[in-house]
């Protein structure tokens, strides 16, 4: 562990001399350091520490973003996350299946705006099996060249316990069909001691690792994502990250890319089972930027780090950019989830521009495999 030259050194400087390693490369943080910096460091250090991580990393100085439409096939789901606003009983008036016609004037919108991607996600549907998955994507395959980032790995597992197959097999056979990569959907935070307040019948953080692995192993390109601020404790947020650390470590040790990215949001309580019980300052934007630098800093391994404008807002998002994220994630053609919650933030791709270039970067349109598009 890093020491500061005296031993009269004050705690902040104990916190920043151990962020500045970490950002250095010449010292991997433990989880007990990370807490430490999460519960106790200046937050102005750690976003300079972030930042040096981030220009060690990727010191072209560019800002990636895509442009990519959230696509809800199906807002029916029975896992009744406590966390939720966008879900539905099966029975309810305003449940939907979106038909493929509606689909895809979806998809047709999206390219016509030169999107590159749909990001297909829906509830845990009772009803539906491997076949219907399979069919959807073939359908869209057959008619549109954009790429599929689609299901998360509660959806993975729910559709192998409806089919009664392995999850590894729902995986091969959602690949072949056409899916091209796995989003990090549903992971909120890896303990079950949260998930089971808020997400008891979704899939356990042991499955949904479990499907990434797996996900990594076939060669498919995943993303992970961690949504902090309702019922954790920080020690339980760092436990998140320590698990993703892990898989990725195992991806990389066998050649693998794994996670691309890593995603981060503050848990939005508006009309939700929540509200009202969770503390609001610990998804306020001090806190988001906070989390935001331990996780660049802790994550060595993800070379991506996506800043969350979605639910902070377009200026912390430019903020963000100070803080070790390196890109700005989608223009969001269309989100319904965090809108569900009474967070409603859109971007049109010149405003997403206008804030990456303000803020002193190059900003690039890249595809879901962080390819590159076009620069402005």
């Amino acid at each position: 562990m890093p020491r500061c030259p005296t031993s009269r050194c004050s705690e902040s400087e104990r916190c920043l001399d151990l962020a500045l390693a970490a950002a250095s490369g010449e010292h991997r943080l433990t989880p007990e350091e990370a807490l430490a910096l999460l519960e106790r460091a200046d937050l102005l250090e750690l976003g300079v520490a972030a930042a040096r991580m981030r220009e060690r990393l990727h010191p072209e100085r560019e800002v990636t973003f895509i442009i990519d439409r959230n696509v809800n096939y199906t807002n029916v789901c029975v896992s009744g996350c406590r966390f939720c606003a966008f879900y539905r009983d099966p029975e309810a008036a305003d449940a939907y299946v979106l038909t493929r016609e509606e689909l895809y004037a979806k998809i047709e919108e999206t390219l016509a705006l030169q999107g590159t991607a749909i990001l297909l996600q829906g509830g845990l549907h009772p009803d539906l099996g491997i076949g219907w998955y399979e069919d959807l994507l073939r359908s869209i395959k057959e008619r549109y060249p954009i790429h599929v980032h689609g299901f998360g790995p509660p959806e993975v597992v729910h559709i192998a316990r409806v089919s009664k197959i392995p999850t590894r097999e729902v995986l091969a056979r959602l690949m072949r069909a056409g899916l091209d990569s796995l989003p990090g959907g549903g992971a909120e935070i890896l303990v079950d001691r949260v998930r089971g307040h808020v997400s008891p019948k979704k899939a356990t953080s042991d499955e949904w690792l479990a499907v990434m692995r797996e996900a990594h192993e076939l060669g498919l390109s995943t993303t992970a994502t961690m949504m902090f601020g309702g019922l954790e404790t920080l020690a339980e947020r760092v436990e998140h990250l320590a698990r993703i650390r892990s898989v990725q470590d195992a991806a990389v040790a066998a050649g693998r890319v794994g996670f691309r990215a890593f995603i981060a949001w503050s848990f939005q309580p508006g009309n939700t089972e929540l509200e009202g019980a969770v503390d609001t300052g610990s998804g306020s934007g001090w806190q988001y930027l906070r989390t935001l630098a331990v996780s660049r800093l802790f994550l060595d391994n993800v070379l991506n780090i996506q800043a969350s404008w979605v639910t902070q807002g377009p200026k912390v998002g430019q903020v963000s950019l100070a803080f070790g994220a390196n890109d700005m994630g989608s223009t969001m053609i269309e989100e319904n989830v965090v809108a569900a919650a009474g967070t409603r933030f859109v971007m049109a791709r010149d405003d997403l521009v206008r804030l990456i270039r303000d803020a002193g970067f190059t900003p690039v349109q890249r595809d879901t495999l962080y390819r590159e598009v076009r620069r402005f």
